[in-house]
């Protein structure tokens, strides 16, 4: 495809280290450049880059920085495993099986990783922006809030907030600074508010200060916002929930059938 002129002598402003790990980034995450498999070597990258060493070198140490490449100076610089995770948001809607673990945590933990769920707080708060308007109250309205931190493998990984509306929550395990057995979809269906249906709305943006060190950001790459609202009978929202995760260790999976 021929970009038009105007495009096609935009220049890329960010420095050439930046540029190159932008590039080997993008063969990670797709695949481009497997698990395990070394990245080119300095010789290579240089001569495709047209660039120095030292600036080659900043670029692959930006990259270890990200979590995407292991070794050290001297030796060969490999993919690291498991270079990005895939989230299936249609399973952390299911409730779970006579109290059992949470569905997605269940999930993961059958694929040999560690997850771990953080509870961070539960308060009441003030709501505002799009989660008033998903909850349906007005700016200026309070809801439970429930803050954790997801971690796999010991490393953070999503930092969640559940809101819920005050009438449903309060007197009830939603409001308190405990864990819930089985998680929230189980605990709203026997409060007689099953889920019936859910819409994500998912955006890239730059990470707030506390999402930055919540989840141990490397430096100024996106973030994955997913502002799900769950619907019970009639319509009525539930629960409305930020899901944020770095934006180049995931990726979203969804599945969809024909009508």
């Amino acid at each position: 495809m021929t970009l038009p002129a105007s495009r096609a002598q935009a220049f890329d402003p960010r420095p050439l280290h930046a540029r190159i790990a932008a590039d080997l980034r993008d063969e990670i995450m797709s695949g481009a450049l497997a698990p395990g498999a070394k990245l080119p070597s300095t010789t290579q990258l240089k001569a495709r880059f047209d660039a120095s060493n030292a600036t080659i070198q900043k670029a692959v140490q930006l990259l270890k920085d990200e979590g995407l490449a292991v070794g050290r100076a001297g030796a060969a610089i490999t993919v690291r495993d498991r270079r990005q995770r895939t989230v299936r948001p249609a399973a952390s809607l299911a409730p779970a099986a006579d109290g059992g673990a949470y569905p997605w945590l269940a999930e993961v933990s059958e694929h040999g990783r560690a997850a771990r769920s953080t509870l961070l707080a539960v308060e009441a708060v003030v709501v505002a922006g799009d989660v008033a308007e998903a909850l349906g109250c007005a700016e200026g309205g309070t809801a439970v809030c429930r803050r954790q931190l997801i971690s796999l493998d010991d490393e953070p990984a999503e930092l969640v907030s559940s809101f819920y509306p005050p009438d449903i929550a309060h007197g009830t395990p939603l409001a308190e600074p405990r864990r819930i057995r089985g998680g929230t979809p189980t605990l709203l269906a026997e409060l007689g508010f099953p889920p019936r249906h859910s819409v994500d709305r998912v955006s890239a943006r730059v990470a707030t200060q506390e999402q930055y060190t919540a989840l141990g950001l490397p430096g100024d790459l996106p973030v994955l916002r997913t502002l799900r609202t769950v619907y019970g009978d009639e319509g009525r929202p539930v629960e409305v929930t930020v899901m944020v995760k770095a934006g180049h260790l995931y990726e979203l999976r969804y599945e969809f059938a024909p009508e």
